[in-house]
Formats: C-alpha cells, sequence, structure tokens
C-alpha cells in the first residue's frame, strides 16, 4: 500500500503532468499537500494519504460505482463534488487513478472558474 511518502511522491508525479500549464500550483491545502488552478484547489493528500478531488456529479458516481472513491466528510457535512481515491495494490495502479482523476478534477475546476461548467 501506499504510505504518506509514497503519496507525496505520486502526487509530485502528477504535479509534473501539469508543467505546461502556469496556473497550476503544486502547494499546501488544508494542512497538506495539493494542486490548484489559480486560487482553486482541485485535488490535495488527506490525512490517510488518500488522493481528495473535486469532480463533477458524474464524475463522483463513477468513482463510486467503481469502487474506487468514498465521499468525503468535513465535520457532519458529506461534501458533494469531493471525493477521496485510496491506493491502490500497488503505486503503479495508484498513480494512474490518481493522475486520471487529478486531470479530470482540474479541467472541472478550470470550468467553474471560467464559467463554463
Amino acid at each position: 500500500m501506499t504510505d504518506e511518502h509514497d503519496a507525496l511522491g505520486l502526487l509530485e508525479e502528477i504535479a509534473a503532468d501539469f508543467g505546461a500549464e502556469p496556473d497550476v500550483v503544486l502547494g499546501t491545502m488544508f494542512r497538506n499537500p495539493g494542486l490548484r488552478t489559480g486560487d482553486k484547489i482541485f485535488a490535495f493528500l488527506g490525512h490517510g494519504g488518500e488522493l481528495i478531488v473535486k469532480l463533477p456529479e458524474d464524475g463522483v458516481r463513477r468513482h463510486l460505482d467503481a469502487g474506487t472513491a468514498e465521499r468525503v466528510t468535513m465535520g457532519k457535512r458529506t461534501m458533494r463534488e469531493w471525493i477521496a481515491l485510496p491506493a491502490q495494490e500497488n503505486d503503479a495502479a495508484t498513480l494512474t487513478l490518481w493522475r486520471n482523476a487529478a486531470r479530470d478534477a482540474h479541467d472541472y475546476v478550470a470550468a467553474l472558474a471560467r464559467g463554463d461548467a
């Protein structure tokens, strides 16, 4: 399984995927490492080393139905557009899942910022 140290390494690899996009920054969100586009967070590591992403409802449903994600609860509130993607059976599988989800999350949040979504 992926521990928090490995999770950070995977997040750094994903951040490198956005290297050509000047608005994407790797930084700290909610006291954890994460990615933002402009001033909007689209992905960050949870305290348990899972990747948490913001997706539209159809993307959330797709991951929930596939069993690759869980809903995120902050306090007593279940977040409608945020899901947690736990580590998979190995780092390669985790990276593939996280990379695709991060790209989808970036595209969604960027569209929201432009008013397209």
